[in-house]
């Protein structure tokens, strides 16, 4: 893994707010780092991310929990083709928030009307989707899900598709305070859409889903830059956690030299790109996964810096190939 000179640690990450995440970092680490250089290469999604860490192709990832958490027991998406190498924890990148909007000239109005609509649940491969689909298996709201047509496409093509018409509802994520998400703020460019409203049976079955969080918002507009009114009183939405882990094998120092860069200069990342959003070592870890294994090189950093939580899991490399 990593260049030759041993010194780069290669980052996968997904297109679209997490890549600019992602370079946004990069650059921070080239204002502030010190015996490490960092690279951005862009992989299919959180889950993809993962996958190219297990095969060795990138040192680290940025991925959501649900995904390691999903990773490390084999389940879903990893039950017929697990890993061997989990994603240890570094660090939050920062949170999505995702719900629903359906184009203004349907007659969707509630979650129960996508049923027999052609529903959009973001590219396949990405975490957002797989999350999405989780909380819509639930048995709160299974029978509207099994009466949907979900549309697979890549999301460069979703914007378009639903301009055309060729998709009804879509889902919208992005970070609060900063903003959607690429390929939903290219659609909110082209498509006048409304929210479609939340369900009490929805909001039980975020609330019991226990891959993500949920949170309301009444000023979803302006929390998540909507160039247009989506006519939503109020939002509820399923959460991730989206962090920066690291493989195995990537060097301990290159890890707390990367931890420290992002404690002490975020806000060089943040002027790349806003949607960086931890601010102390509270932030950084606040996505922490119960008995999961933190890289050792970050576990040091929060060490050395007080803010170690002694039940938290440090990762051991002669095992790390053991959680399934």
């Amino acid at each position: 893994m990593g260049d030759d000179d041993g010194n780069t640690v290669r980052m996968g990450t997904s297109a679209g707010g997490t890549m600019d995440v992602g370079l946004g970092f990069e650059q921070a680490v080239s204002d502030h780092g010190e015996d490490v250089e960092y690279s951005t290469v862009e992989s299919p999604g959180y889950v993809g991310t993962t996958y190219r860490m297990n095969e060795g192709q990138v040192d680290g990832g940025i991925v959501d929990t649900n995904t390691m958490s999903k990773a490390m027991g084999s389940d879903d998406m990893f039950a017929d083709d697990p890993v061997d190498t989990i994603p240890w924890q570094g660090f939050l990148a920062f949170p999505y928030s995702i719900y629903v909007v359906a184009r203004e000239d349907t007659d969707i109005e509630t979650f129960d009307d996508l049923a027999g609509a052609n529903v959009y649940p973001a590219e396949p491969g990405y975490s957002t989707r797989a999350t999405t689909l989780d909380v819509w298996s639930m048995p709160q709201v299974e029978d509207v899900y099994e009466e949907m047509e979900i549309v697979d496409m890549d999301v460069d093509d979703a914007p378009g598709a639903m301009e055309e018409g060729n998709i009804d509802a879509a889902i919208a994520y992005g970070t609060p305070g900063v903003g959607n998400t690429g390929f939903v703020v290219e659609y909110d460019a082209r498509t006048d859409v409304r929210y479609v409203e939340h369900t009490d049976a929805l909001v039980e079955a975020i609330e019991e889903y226990p891959g993500a969080g949920l949170s309301r918002y009444d000023d979803v507009e302006d929390d998540f830059n909507w160039d247009q009114d989506i006519g939503a009183d109020e939002v509820a939405s399923w959460d991730l956690e989206v962090t920066f882990t690291f493989h195995h094998d990537t060097p301990a120092e290159q890890v707390y030299e990367l931890t420290r860069i992002a404690h002490e200069h975020g806000d060089t990342a943040r002027d790349a790109e806003p949607r960086f959003v931890p601010e102390d070592l509270d932030a950084m870890t606040s996505a922490a996964i119960d008995d999961y294994p933190w890289h050792p090189g970050a576990a040091e950093y929060y060490q050395d810096n007080d803010a170690w939580n002694d039940d938290w899991v440090i990762g051991d490399p002669d095992e790390a190939g053991n959680y399934n």
